[in-house]
């Protein structure tokens, strides 16, 4: 089992690779169009994987991650859905 290891590797490193370059916006995406990414990370199996990772996007400053384009916010952490939820029980108490 074990020598199969390197290979499982191997493989989950470019499937990775590839989900992220193609998830990837092409804004981000450095040095070469987003579609030559996707080729090297393919034909390369081992070299294209680690030199998409560190060089082919750009990085989020310290403690980042990738920046997201919008957030979601649960209801009950959301101040606009509970001043909308004060506003409606201030109007029913109106109403009786």
């Amino acid at each position: 089992m074990l020598r199969y290891l390197p290979f499982l590797l191997i493989i989950a490193l470019t499937i990775y690779a590839f989900i992220d370059c193609l998830n990837t916006p092409e804004e981000e995406v450095k040095h070469l169009p987003k579609v030559v990414w996707v080729i090297i990370i393919l034909l390369f199996s081992i070299v294209g994987p680690v030199v998409w990772l560190f060089a082919g996007r750009q990085r989020s400053g310290v403690g980042g991650g990738r920046a997201r384009r919008t957030q979601w916010i649960a209801p009950d952490d959301n101040p606009e859905f509970l001043r909308s939820l004060n506003e409606d029980r201030d109007k029913d108490k109106d109403k009786d």
